[in-house]
This record gives C-alpha cells, structure tokens and sequence, in this order.
C-alpha cells in the first residue's frame, strides 16, 4: 500500500512509464498518419485543409511529416523532444485551429495527444530508447580518446 501511494518514483519507473506513452501515442498517431500519406502520394490533397494561408498541399505533407515521420522517431526514441515539437504544432492546429468552434467532444482526442507529446518534449525518450543508446555510445567513445 506505501508504494502504491508513494510520491518517490525512481528512474527506472520513469524510464518505463516514458517508454509505454512513446510506444502507445505513436501507434495511435501513425492510425492517423497512413490514410493522409495515402492521400499525399495519391495526389488528392484537395479535400484537406489549407491551414494559416498554405495550399492544401503544403498542409497535408506538414501533417504527413509530423504524423508519420516523426510518430516513427517518437516509437523507436530517437530525436524524441525534436519530434515531439512537430507533434506538438499539429495538435494545437488541429485543435485550436482546425476543431476551434467544434465542441470539445471534437478536440478532445487532440488535446490527449498535445499533451503526451508535451510530455514527452519535457521529459525525453527515457533509458529504453535510441537516444539513450546513443548518448551511451557517445560516453564510452569520450572515455576511450
């Protein structure tokens, strides 16, 4: 019961916790990211929005870079707080700009997912990760010159 009510969470915790929000948002956001890269590559980006005054084109590859290319950087933890900022810009289009007069049963989805990314901006990829692998790499590469 102490640990279950314990405000002490260690690395390994956080590390954990970090990587389950990567794996799971990315997951759900490449759902979101495959039929818009279907549609860029298929050439129809008509039927999507042009957003701050850029062609509906410029808009869909945008969104297709964010929600694709950077969901995937976001899975496998490399580059995580660059690729969460993307993320992050889409979601506050979609939800702000986008969903703004729709009710909040609209921008509801878009707000979960600005706000793990937010998370993940502030706190990384966490030890189970590319980055961390990386960054690993890197030390042992400095104490060996």
């Amino acid at each position: 019961m102490k640990k279950l009510l314990g405000i002490n969470i260690g690395n390994e915790q956080v590390s954990i916790a970090l990587l389950i929000v990567r794996i799971g948002v990315a997951s759900m956001m490449l759902v979101h990211g495959f039929p818009k890269m279907q549609m860029l590559f298929s050439g129809d980006a008509s039927q999507f929005p042009g957003v701050m005054g850029l062609s509906p084109m410029i808009s869909l590859a945008l969104a297709v870079f964010a929600e694709v290319v950077c969901s995937v950087l976001i899975l496998i933890g490399l580059a995580t707080r660059f690729a969460a900022i993307p993320l992050i810009i889409t979601m506050m289009v979609a939800v702000f700009y986008i969903h703004a007069t729709d009710p909040f049963s609209s921008q509801e989805l878009g707000l979960h997912y600005l706000m793990s990314y937010i998370v993940l901006l502030i706190l990384g990829s966490g030890k189970y990760s590319l980055d961390a692998v990386l960054v690993q790499q890197n030390k042992m590469s400095l104490q060996n010159a």
